[in-house]
């Protein structure tokens, strides 16, 4: 896991030595252990290195090739590295090191851009090509691995996160209105290719795109997700079903074991992060490391599920790390976790992820995680209404969605206020070919879309803050597909997840599959009162937000007024909400 820069000048100059060192410098935290500049002719690119594969000087980044004539940066992990070093070598192709960041650059020469069909994992990367002077970048098929581009007069820079590219400096940090639409309706999720910043894109996941050096570019998708089940598979049980969950789920667990370096499991002590403890113990993974957070009660809402990860630790006699978070620490670190947002998150478990990853990453360097089973089998409670919905879109939008449009309307300046941004993008999605039903069209929208630019980001961001690599087998992309083929009655079942639900009984105890659906809570920013109501008062009442004018002031009021008041149908605090993109924009100097 780490950081990538990189630029390419259209007017074939030599790209400033500068603006790199700035954005591997702001990248130290994704890359602590090593780092590096090249530059060659009209392009130049800049990595930091966290040692998980190959942890000599010989897997050093950026990586060249004078043999081949190509160079690369790269972010991430493919877990089938070896095998894919075997094959090359059958094709007469040399190694000098022993990783996977070499296996990439050679794979890309025997097999152009469509070598990533064949990578098993999680990856961004920039390749150049010496001769030709194009550059190639790609970002893997589920957006594990973030990739921001920001289009300058007669060039390009790349990075892995946007604070690296505004460090660069010369970008255009105007506030983009369908991005803002976006994150006061849809959840605070911002699809791709946008971000809050007009000067600032992101490389859709499953995309490569080729950059030539005259300023040229295209896009060519290599994945895409489709909910139909084939013919032999029509006749397969629920049971069947259940076999094959497991089976893959396996597998994905037991690819995500490649390291150079012990790897840990976060147990938030619910089935997903669970059943991974499992299928680890059932490898042979003994005195595992597992990791869990709590926090202080507020509003009378629980904040900590360790009763169920204790249940979980015990059964299987992991080395469990519990991290208890009181109110006193968790204000004082806002500053730095959104300090470590590429985008503002509004979920309250950003702050979790945040200081668990600083405890975890005193222990290991990798961890795997449970994120992404509830948008691939079917767990969160709006899909249901979804089986039958005459309008599918409408029914989506009014279960998902903070607020309408017409709230929406009334929240921000009136220059901001534009079209139904975030209706329109859903509209568009469910009207794609390769899902049929509803409830299918729902769950393609957040295992591609929502769940990239939530979940996932939050958990990259937050990971990679402290120099840790975060793996998540349920994002594993013939598992994703698995999922996809299995009928909606089967993932909807014993009240979502039911498919995973019956598979996990063979695996993990019973008590913590039966138990009430738990989420990672933060009640303090849910239930905001006392020292937090003061922060918040602080933010939305400071110099900057009052001259930002970016939400109109009687609506903040109406919500400082009431903070519990105003709740999103998924739970959030609308006051948290405001006040967090507030934040970042002032975070960052915007």
């Amino acid at each position: 896991m780490c950081g990538i820069c990189g630029e390419i000048r259209f007017d074939r100059s030599q790209p400033r030595v500068e603006p790199l060192q700035a954005m591997n410098a702001v990248m130290v935290p994704r890359g602590p252990d090593a780092g590096g500049l090249f530059h060659m002719n009209h392009v130049a690119a800049g990595h930091r290195r966290l040692k998980i594969i190959d942890l000599s000087e010989h897997a050093q980044q950026p990586m060249v090739d004078n043999e081949l004539g190509l160079g690369i940066v790269f972010n991430g992990c493919i877990y089938n590295y070896r095998e894919l070093r075997a094959e090359l070598r059958a094709l007469g192709y040399r190694f000098f090191s022993e990783g996977d960041t070499e296996v990439i650059l050679k794979s890309y020469d025997a097999w152009g851009i469509g070598c990533v069909d064949r990578f098993l994992g999680m990856f961004a990367f920039g390749i150049w090509e010496r001769d030709s002077g194009r550059l190639v970048l790609a970002r893997d098929r589920l957006g594990i691995k973030p990739l921001y581009v920001a289009e300058l007069n007669d060039g390009l820079r790349f990075a892995s996160t946007l604070p690296a590219l505004l460090a660069s400096g010369g970008i255009d940090i105007s506030l983009d209105p369908v991005a803002l639409h976006h994150y006061m309706t849809f959840h605070a999720v911002v699809p791709a290719p946008h971000t809050m910043l007009k000067g600032v894109r992101k490389l859709p996941p499953a995309t490569i795109r080729v950059v030539e050096p005259d300023g040229r570019s295209r896009d060519h998708r290599f994945w895409s997700l489709r909910f139909e089940t084939s013919p032999e598979e029509t006749e397969l049980s629920y049971q069947d079903w259940q076999e094959r969950t497991l089976d893959m789920l396996r597998t994905a667990v037991e690819r995500r074991l490649v390291a150079d370096v012990p790897v840990g499991v976060l147990l938030s002590g619910g089935l997903d992060s669970s059943l991974i403890v499992g299928l680890l113990a059932e490898q042979g993974q003994h005195g595992l490391s597992t990791f869990s957070v709590g926090f202080e009660a507020a509003g009378g809402e629980k904040g900590d599920e360790f009763e169920y990860s204790d249940i979980v630790a015990r059964h299987f006699g992991t080395d469990h790390h519990k991290i208890f978070v009181d109110s006193r620490r968790l204000l004082p670190s806002l500053e730095q976790c959104v300090g470590a947002m590429s985008e503002p998150m509004v979920s309250h478990d950003v702050i979790g992820f945040f200081l668990l990853s600083q405890e975890v990453s005193k222990h290991v360097k990798v961890v795997q995680s449970g994120q992404g089973a509830d948008e691939v089998f079917a767990g969160y409670h709006w899909y249901p209404p979804l089986v039958e919905a005459d309008d599918a879109a409408q029914t989506y939008a009014g279960v998902f969605f903070d607020r309408d449009h017409a709230e929406y309307t009334g929240a921000v300046h009136p220059e901001h206020v534009g079209d139904d941004h975030s209706r329109d993008f859903v509209e568009r999605h469910f009207a794609q070919p390769g899902a049929r039903r509803g409830i299918d069209r729902a769950l393609r929208l957040d295992t591609t879309v929502m769940l990239v630019d939530d979940p996932v980001k939050r958990v990259d961001n937050m990971t990679m803050a402290w120099g840790l690599e975060a793996r998540v087998p349920f994002l594993d992309h013939e598992l994703v597909e698995l999922a996809a083929r299995i009928p909606a009655r089967h993932k909807l079942a014993a009240g979502g997840k039911g498919v995973l639900k019956e598979a996990a009984r063979s695996v993990i105890p019973n008590q913590v599959i039966d138990r009430p659906k738990g989420y990672f809570p933060v009640p303090a920013l849910k239930h905001i009162q006392h020292e937090y109501l003061d922060f918040v008062r602080g933010v939305l009442d400071s110099d900057a937000a009052r001259q930002r004018t970016l939400f109109r002031r009687e609506y903040v009021d109406r919500l400082l007024d009431d903070p519990s008041g105003h709740i999103t149908p998924l739970q959030g605090s609308k006051l948290w909400q405001v006040t967090l993109l507030e934040y970042w924009l002032q975070q960052h100097r915007l």
